[in-house]
């Protein structure tokens, strides 16, 4: 998978961008905030049709317009295709070689990237909720089916959780009749959910733990495990899952009432990462948490070229400085030769030049990229 050019209008900082023939490797070069981190997110959202930052869309809309336009081609394996997304106050509108896509689910994963960025410690270090937004971007990519799924479950998880508060002091005969109806619909698609986690985690497992042993020296053995609200965490029997979700449904239904909130399911699972057997969230060093981060991007990378035969875009944001020597020499070998990659930073200094020479390089000033 190779990114030949960029479009973008309006986009941040960018009024009108034109790029063409990037390299396999891309080093975009500039002081921050000059536009650089806007650059490799306007790549992410090509991908996924969302940035890596915000929630908000209009906050990618340059001040003062009322849209943006975003535009590639890519080479694939089976030939080129020219991607273009257009977000507005109105939606978000995707074409794929100029035919609009009914649905974004049809869109995702005609692009497929790995993102690395400094937040991206939080996958280790931070909440539930950054892990199960990192298994949902990343398992969105290769399974756009997942995604349909994750969405009809939102929705019934907000009706079910409007239902809970305005339960208290009502006829609980008809609450649990209404109750019945959402645990039918939640259940159905968040066992869906739940299991494709587990796959993904199981593949992503194979390939972090390989690699982070190459990256430790073989001293520590890094282990990932799908931490569900329901079941055990390596069962994925289907029809399994279904009667222990709707069992812990029905266990947890009193508590929820009085809380106001669905209290099992996706929503409240979790990703936990252990070296040599203890926490890496709790009892892990600085170092190991920074490896682990490491070994699952690169992992990421390795499983998505499993998934779909080819390799994704790399996009390093401002992460190499970040890295010791010894660290940042492993993720280029990785991506050198088999991964087109860009990498943001603030200067050539701070990366390891020797090993990057070839490179195409583009220095960013105030939204505007000279070659």
């Amino acid at each position: 998978m190779f990114v030949n050019n960029i479009v973008l209008q309006q986009y941040r900082n960018y009024e009108q961008l034109e790029l063409n023939e990037f390299g396999p490797v891309n080093l975009l070069i500039g002081q921050n905030a000059q536009g650089k981190t806007n650059l490799v997110e306007a790549i992410f959202v090509l991908a996924l049709t969302k940035s890596h930052r915000t929630s908000r869309d209009k906050e990618l809309i340059s001040f003062g317009a009322t849209s943006t336009h975003l535009a590639a081609d890519v080479d694939k394996k089976y030939g080129k295709i020219r991607l273009d997304l257009s977000l507005s106050t109105q939606g978000k509108k995707a074409k794929i070689n100029g035919l609009e896509q009914r649905k974004l689910s049809d869109f995702i994963g005609s692009l497929n990237v790995v993102m690395f960025a400094p937040e991206d410690l939080e996958i280790v270090k931070g909440t539930p909720g950054v892990r199960r937004r990192f298994l949902d971007m990343e398992i969105g990519q290769v399974a756009p089916g997942y995604l349909y799924h994750l969405q009809q479950y939102q929705k019934v998880l907000v009706q079910r959780n409007n239902l809970l508060k305005q339960a208290w002091g009502k006829d609980m005969a008809s609450v649990q009749l209404m109750l019945e109806v959402w645990n039918e619909q939640l259940v159905e698609h968040g066992v869906k959910i739940v299991k494709k986690r587990k796959q993904f985690t199981t593949k992503l497992q194979k390939w972090a733990q390989a690699i982070h042993e190459g990256i430790a020296g073989g001293t520590e053995e890094l282990k990932l495990a799908y931490v569900p609200s329901f079941g055990e965490p390596e069962e994925e029997d289907e029809a399994v899952l279904l009667e222990r979700f709707m069992i812990k449904l029905s266990q947890m239904r009193e508590q929820e009432i009085r809380r106001g909130m669905t209290l099992a399911g996706p929503h409240r699972d979790d990703l936990a990462f252990a070296i040599n057997g203890r926490e890496v969230h709790t009892y892990g060093s600085q170092g190991q948490q920074r490896t682990t981060a490491l070994s699952l991007k690169l992992a990421e990378i390795e499983l998505i070229h499993e998934e779909i035969g080819e390799y994704p875009i790399l996009l390093l944001d401002d992460v190499l400085s970040e890295l010791d020597p010894y660290r940042q020499t492993q993720l280029i070998e990785t991506f050198q030769s088999k991964v087109q990659t860009f990498i943001t930073a603030t200067g050539i200094e701070t990366l390891n030049a020797e090993r990057l020479k070839g490179a195409h390089i583009y220095h960013v000033h105030d939204g505007h990229v000279e070659h």
